[in-house]
């Protein structure tokens, strides 16, 4: 896109708070909810499946579980102050704290990096893990929900030319990369 439009700045905020639009702080929001208020448009762009995965370093030492209750006898990576991963294993009847992760941090980036160094069992998505030759899907049968993704704009900022412009680029990448997840690139790993 910068070769294409030089005239374009970006800024990037790499994080898991969300930005708020409707004050200005971010022209553009790509988010894993529905933006709610009015004021913002937003456009789906996918829903991304997420993975059970480790390191493969990890599971040769450690072992491959066989089955979601032996995942007890690994150490698993997740969030610190986020209940999502204690949220989605009760649902399976498997009751945890935060205490079960050997490894907590509420960055996504950090989070898929622990998974990648060895550090345990996590999750991520899969087209991030289907291209990645250190890890591992763990339990591929098991049932995981989907990541929607969400490209989010104030309705007043979506009339500038090279707001659209990085949106409509931003869409189109992100529709490339979920589409790997679709196609099963690499999924018998």
């Amino acid at each position: 896109l910068g070769a294409e439009e030089p005239g374009i700045e970006v800024e990037i905020v790499a994080s898991n708070q969300v930005e708020n639009l409707l004050r200005r702080d971010a022209d553009i929001a790509i988010r894993m909810v529905k933006p709610a208020q009015n004021e913002l448009v937003a456009r789906k762009v996918a829903d991304i499946p997420l993975r059970a995965c480790a390191a493969k370093s990890y599971l040769d030492r450690r072992g491959r579980p066989r089955e979601p209750g032996d995942l007890a006898g690994h150490d698993l990576i997740g969030f610190d102050r986020s209940d999502e991963i204690i949220r989605g294993f009760a649902q399976f009847g498997v009751p945890l704290t935060r205490n079960a992760f050997r490894f907590r941090t509420d960055n996504q980036i950090v989070l898929w990096e622990a998974v990648r160094a060895g550090n345990g069992i996590g999750f991520g998505q899969e087209p991030l893990a289907d291209r990645d030759p250190l890890v591992e899907t763990v339990l591929p049968g098991l049932a995981l929900p989907t990541l929607p993704v969400w490209l989010a704009m104030h309705r007043d900022v979506r009339t500038s030319v090279r707001i659209r412009r990085v949106a409509d680029f931003l869409y189109e990448e992100l529709k490339r990369y979920s589409a790997g997840a679709a196609s099963g690139a690499n999924s018998a790993r």
